[in-house]
């Protein structure tokens, strides 16, 4: 289970897994729980560049949202894998 810590947004935390370059698991800490519940069922077996593509730069407030949070996460997931840590 990777774990982001978001800025700007109401969720103090994000949890994900990612398996095969899908998303298999999201799980926000905080924030709007039917509708962060709505969409980490949403992201479920996408694949993670389809998810950073879709939804990063949906800004809400504070300059980013939820999911342009989530987009983040993922990008940093990624730039781990790809350097090997």
């Amino acid at each position: 289970m990777n774990t982001y810590i978001p800025t700007g947004i109401c969720p103090k935390k994000i949890q994900f897994s990612v398996e095969n370059d899908q998303v298999k698991h999201v799980e926000f800490s905080g924030g709007c729980p039917g509708n962060l519940k709505a969409l980490s069922l949403l992201v479920q077996g996408m694949p993670v560049d389809t998810v950073i593509q879709t939804f990063k730069g949906n800004l809400c407030r504070n300059g980013t949202s939820c999911m342009d949070q989530f987009a983040q996460a993922l990008e940093a997931y990624k730039q781990r894998a790809q350097s090997g840590a």
